[in-house]
């Protein structure tokens, strides 16, 4: 193991945990506040890529196709909160889920209609196409860069509104007595959709970041929403502060493990049982992180109760 495959790796595993940062925190956000159980998250996350890349190849400007794709996933997050998450919020968590599942259902195939299931064509923008040299011997592609920046930007944008706004505390209040509020004269429905479509935002804006370095398809979703839920339990249900830390520990344990969990086992059971073994431990890490996490302390890291 070299510094200069360290490092990379290091980054790498970064990255992903500011892409599952952006998703998780519209879902702590749902979660805590509303006590809804949205599986559907990874299809807004989904819809956010595709949004996107039409729009970024429609009117030939990143910035142009990013700031409409934002504000369309803004608009279907609306939308999917008065038509169909709005009757579920006060059923039970099974009844979420299965109505959320019937969603992801619905709208992957919608998608797959559309688009087809072929992955669709999601470029790196011209200006950031290129690679920054960081040590001798690794160079890092911008675009990674700028997503680690845009994850710490949303984070200390998110922490300000939480922690310093108006509709912060009534957020944070509502993820804790939400009958009070409600008491007092406040609209929890309207807050609840506020929540719901900047949540949705949020997966989208995490579509559009990995859209250039995945596939761009209509089952993409499914595969970072169980990560993020993850995230969430180890964070602690509710705090947005929980979700960075525990998304970028979650990034650096999946990215790490995987690179380097087979090349230490070696050392320990030998070459042979390495080969087999290291996969299927680098796939684990990440449960047992939690496992781990969620037996000293039952809320999470930063959770105020237990899920």
């Amino acid at each position: 193991m070299t510094a200069v495959l360290f490092v990379s790796q290091l980054l790498n595993g970064l990255q992903l945990g500011v892409i599952l940062f952006l998703v998780a925190a519209g879902l702590t956000l749902v979660f805590g506040v509303m006590d809804f159980i949205n599986l559907a998250h990874g299809v807004q996350y989904m819809l956010g890529a595709y949004l996107v890349a039409v729009l970024v190849a429609w009117s030939g400007n990143f910035a142009v196709g990013l700031l409409l794709g934002l504000l369309g996933a803004l608009v279907l997050g609306f939308v999917l909160e008065v038509l169909v998450f709005r009757h579920l919020t006060r059923r039970d968590h099974l009844e979420q889920v299965l109505g959320t599942f019937g969603v992801i259902l619905i709208v992957t195939e919608l998608v797959r209609i559309v688009f087809g299931s072929a992955p669709l064509a999601f470029p790196t923008p011209a200006a950031l196409a290129g690679s920054v040299t960081l040590m001798p011997g690794l160079n890092y592609p911008v675009w990674r860069l700028v997503i680690l920046g845009v994850g710490v930007g949303v984070a200390a944008l998110l922490w300000y509104l939480v922690n310093r706004t108006r509709l912060g505390m009534l957020v944070r209040a509502g993820s804790t007595h939400p009958e009070t509020v409600s008491a007092l004269g406040v609209d929890i429905d309207r807050l609840f959709l506020v929540v719901f479509a900047f949540g949705a935002m949020l997966a989208g804006l995490a579509g559009a970041m990995a859209g250039p370095l995945v596939s761009v398809e209509p089952t993409m979703g499914d595969r970072i929403l169980i990560v993020a839920f993850v995230v969430v339990v180890i964070g602690g249900i509710g705090s947005i502060k929980g979700a960075f830390v525990s998304a970028l520990l979650v990034g650096l344990v999946d990215t790490l493990g995987r690179a380097f969990a087979a090349d230490l086992l070696k050392a320990l059971i030998g070459k042979s049982a390495a080969a087999a073994a290291g996969p299927a431990l680098s796939s684990m890490l990440v449960y047992l992180l939690m496992a781990v996490v969620l037996s000293v302390r039952p809320s999470g890291l930063f959770g105020g109760r237990t899920a």
